[in-house]
This record gives C-alpha cells, structure tokens and sequence, in this order.
C-alpha cells in the first residue's frame, strides 16, 4: 500500500433534471468550487480498512457497522464496491475525507464522494482506476442511494468536464465558447431526490400524455440550452432557465423557497434562475452578468439563501 491523495468535483445541473430519468437529454458542468477529497495512508498490519471523516465526527471500520447506518452506507459502501469490482480483499488502511460540498442539495455530494474514496483506494492499491472503469461503480453507488438515478452526477463528476448526457448514450462533452457566470443558492432545505425522483414517475403514471408533453419541453429546452453555450449566444440561456423553472413547477418539484429566490434573482436583475437539481429544497441556479453578481447575491442572502457561491462557467473548469 502506499500513499495517495484524490478529489472530485461538485455538479450543476444547467437544464433537464426529472425529464432526463425518461429519456430526455440534460446539461451539466463539474462544479469546482466545492469538492470532494480523500487522503490514504498505510496503516499497521492487521488493522484493517478505517475511513475518518473529521468534519462530522466520524471513524467507520470496514465491516464492523450495520449496513443501514447512512454514514456506513456513504463511506464504506463505496469502497466495498470497488473492492468488488477489484477482485481485491480490503487492506490495512487508513483514509481521510473532507467534502465542501453541502449534502442534499443537488450538487452531488454522495457521487463526488464516492468517486474521490475509489479513486483514493485504487491508486493507495497501485490499481488506479480509469475514469471509464470509475463511472459504473459511481453509478452503482448512486442506485444504491437514489433508486433510479439518471446518472448524470456520476457522469459529470467522474469525466471532470461539461457534458450533454442522455441516458442509454455515451455522455458528451461539448465546448463552451464564452465563459458565463452562475450563482449557486442554497435553500438550507434538504432535497430529497430519490423520493422527488419517485413522486415524478408516479405523476407521469397517473397522467402520461400530459407529463411526457413536459418532459419533452424540458428536452428541448436542453438541446437549445447546448446550442447556445457553443455557439457563444448565452443571453438565450436565461429566457431557457425561466421556462425550465416553470416546467419543473408543472412536475411539482419546487418549492416555496426555490419560487422565492428565483424571483429575487430575478428581480435584482438576474437573466434567468431556476431550481437545479431534485428540487422540493436544495439549490437554484441565477444566470447573470459579472458586474452584476454582487448585487444579485445580496438579494438572494436577504431572500433567505444560507449560502450562495459564484462559479464562472468555462472551458477546463
């Protein structure tokens, strides 16, 4: 064993969440200013696999936990499927994660988790795994959390770069032309997405012609979304995240929270906001122009936004 250190990213959802779990495409880019990171280092003989999470008060040893336990289940449970995947017993080792990324929120925590323990294991075993091999495991860690999941957190948080994903397809990356500025509100509301996820599809059962209609619009709102972001027209994204917000309205996934700083954004001068991610709590999203960003971010503090992060949207992060 020896010593190794990785991170991973957190992501945005810029347009297609709900509508892309029924086949519809959705837009997505890494979100670096938070990340995920792990640290390992060997530990003695016969002292098996510990994983240490300072920042909620936590030491899990492989195997000793109940598997229901939610911090087994999001610290072990990732490795035990690399582990799997591997063909490789679990080791004498001791890891160390740190994650900026707020929980339940839509900014893929648990994927960018995930992806930073097997990454960290595998290069500690000199087994490092490729992004390709990464992803599935990701993925089955997501259906493990979430149920039916798109997998796009996984995609985009794995590939590191901006990606137009359908599922059933090979994700793709696309190119950004100009560089765009996002603010990211928090809700300081959970956002439970597997049980948004599994309201949406029972909504779509009781009424599938309507819903479709939805989830096509939210599709191509997204195709549109792309075509704007390389060809450089991005004042056509913040007219495409209004109707996106009011779509996602339709599927019941805001909320009171969301509704309200969208329309702060938007009334402290925003081009466009909408709720990114599970909804029903978590993050919106704001379009706006960098002189603007300030004022727009004191609006949506007063609105009652407990954090509020600015990214600038460019080719390589």
């Amino acid at each position: 064993m020896k010593r190794a250190r990785a991170a991973a990213p957190g992501k945005i959802i810029l347009f297609g969440e709900h509508a892309v779990v029924h086949g519809q495409p959705a837009v997505a880019v890494p979100l670096f200013a938070v990340q995920a990171t792990a640290t390992a280092e060997p530990a003695a003989p016969g002292s098996g696999l510990t994983v240490y999470a300072p920042d909620i008060s936590q030491t899990l040893h492989a195997g000793t936990a109940a598997s229901d336990d939610p911090y087994y289940d999001a610290l072990i449970y990732p490795l035990d499927v690399a582990l799997d995947a591997l063909h490789l017993p679990a080791p004498d080792l001791t890891l160390t994660v740190h994650s900026t990324i707020p929980v339940a929120s839509g900014l893929g925590s648990g994927a960018a988790l995930a992806a930073a323990l097997m990454r960290v294991l595998s290069q500690a075993y000199e087994r490092p795994l490729t992004n390709d091999a990464l992803n599935p495991l990701v993925y089955e860690v997501e259906k493990h959390h979430h149920g039916t999941p798109s997998g796009i957190d996984n995609t985009v948080i794995v590939y590191e770069q901006p990606v137009f994903f359908m599922r059933g397809h090979s994700p793709k990356a696309f190119t950004i032309a100009r560089p765009f500025t996002l603010l990211v509100a928090d809700t300081g509301h959970p956002s439970p997405t597997h049980i948004a996820v599994s309201e949406v599809r029972r909504l779509y059962e009781s009424g599938p012609h309507r819903i479709a209609a939805v989830f096509t619009r939210i599709g191509e709102i997204a195709q549109a979304a792309r075509q704007s972001i390389e060809s450089g027209r991005i004042e056509a994204l913040g007219p495409l995240m209004d109707e996106n917000h009011a779509l996602l309205r339709q599927l019941t996934v805001s909320s009171e929270a969301l509704d309200r700083l969208c329309q702060a954004a938007r009334d402290a001068g925003a081009a466009g906001a909408k709720l990114s991610g599970g909804g029903r709590g978590g993050n919106m999203i704001a379009w706006v122009d960098p002189d603007q960003a300030q004022v727009v971010a004191d609006a949506l503090r007063r609105a009652g936004a407990v954090r509020v992060i600015q990214t600038t949207v460019r080719q390589g992060g």
